[in-house]
């Protein structure tokens, strides 16, 4: 069998992948008042699943190196289903805990086992396909708060989310199974050089870590507290919009780093400059309006950043592109589990809009990091 739908399977648990993160970042202020939550414990709360999310890229990375990727997805799609169902059903704070830890485990495996089975079957096509397929998160991130107000607004329970998780896994696991006999798509002469076999280039991928550490920190600190921000600093109900906006405008700017790949170095450095000083702006504003148009910008720049770390990162990876995704992953949940629990902890000593602000400043480090690829010539041509 061919593999011309299995993208669209990749594409599925991607989607799923953003519609958890942004259904639970939608969920967190009802969550907080379920099990009465100041915003530090909200903080240190959303950061359990973010802890899981840093060690799945470290006790599975080599097991999917190793293994079938397929069987790999199918088998942590199954562990997801049954956390969700967990969750869903039981009332206990800590089969809560324990179910979320899961879902940061299962989902954070999925993610990088995904985008490293979608460069091992579509050598050719894969750089225009990460940005689509990153685009997915986005998409699902986007739909998710808007799900969640509108059963909430109906009176369904916030465990609602993790009923709807479990029934889009079981989806995506039919169709890992219908598609098990794809194979790779052909290579055509040596025009992708994402297929490359080289060396593993550690201290490029390391750079890259850097870059996904304070990226996803800053986005998840604001994904999570964006919400409560307009709420409690700004008495306003439209959070769950704001951070609908944020992901939504990922979307166009994922597809289009996915077409100016070539300049993926260039839109690197960009978006990590545009984000801080779009935030300083954000900080400045007391309104909820302008605050909400400003999301636009700043979900386009930090959609950026993914797609064009991803291109960056695939010819540094050689053969070990789990390894190397891994590794990505396993920062984007150091960064999510330090900053999301330090804007719980800043955002309650001195307001969440001088939170943000301290987050934003620590892509000064990001901009060393990619400077370094600069100087090294990796990645940047």
């Amino acid at each position: 069998m061919k593999n011309q739908y299995l993208w669209l399977v990749f594409f599925l648990i991607v989607f799923v992948n953003g519609f958890e993160a942004g259904g639970y970042q939608a969920s967190l202020l009802n969550i907080g008042e379920t099990y009465e939550l100041s915003t530090a414990s909200k903080g240190i709360f959303a950061s359990v699943e973010l802890f899981a999310t840093m060690l799945a890229p470290i006790i599975l990375g080599a097991w999917a190196d190793k293994n079938n990727k397929l069987k790999c997805l199918t088998k942590l799609l199954a562990i997801q289903v049954l956390a969700a169902i967990l969750i869903a059903i039981f009332t206990s704070q800590k089969v809560f805990i324990g179910g979320v830890f899961f879902l940061g485990l299962t989902t954070s495996a999925l993610q990088f086992i995904t985008i490293a089975a979608l460069t091992d079957y579509y050598p050719v096509s894969c750089k225009k396909k990460i940005g689509f397929l990153t685009s997915m998160y986005a998409l699902g991130a986007f739909v998710a708060p808007l799900v969640v107000s509108a059963y909430l607004k109906a009176g369904l329970s916030w465990r609602t989310l993790f009923m709807l998780l479990t029934a889009t896994s079981a989806i995506a696991i039919l169709g890992l199974i219908l598609n098990k006999d794809s194979n790779p798509e052909p290579l055509i002469g040596d025009e992708n050089e994402v297929s490359s076999t080289g060396p593993f280039v550690l201290l490029g991928i390391l750079m890259l870590c850097v870059v996904m550490c304070i990226y996803v920190g800053f986005e998840n600190g604001y994904a999570f507290f964006v919400d409560t921000l307009f709420s409690e600093e700004l008495n306003s109900s439209i959070g769950k919009y704001a951070l609908s906006i944020f992901w939504i405008v990922m979307i166009p700017s994922r597809i289009l780093v996915g077409y100016l790949s070539k300049h993926a170095y260039k839109l690197l450095v960009t978006a990590i400059v545009a984000i801080p000083v779009i935030t300083i702006i954000i900080s400045q504003l007391t309104t909820d309006v302008p605050m909400l148009i400003l999301c636009i910008p700043l979900g386009f720049a930090c959609g950026a950043i993914y797609p064009n770390v991803l291109n960056i990162a695939m010819p540094l990876a050689g053969e070990h592109k789990a390894t190397a995704t891994g590794m990505i992953t396993t920062a984007t949940g150091i960064g999510g589990v330090v900053f999301t629990a330090l804007t719980g902890i800043l955002g309650q000593q001195f307001g969440l809009r001088n939170a943000m602000v301290a987050l934003s400043s620590f892509f000064v480090l990001s901009l060393i990091a990619v400077l370094v690829l600069k100087f090294k010539g990796m990645g940047t041509k």
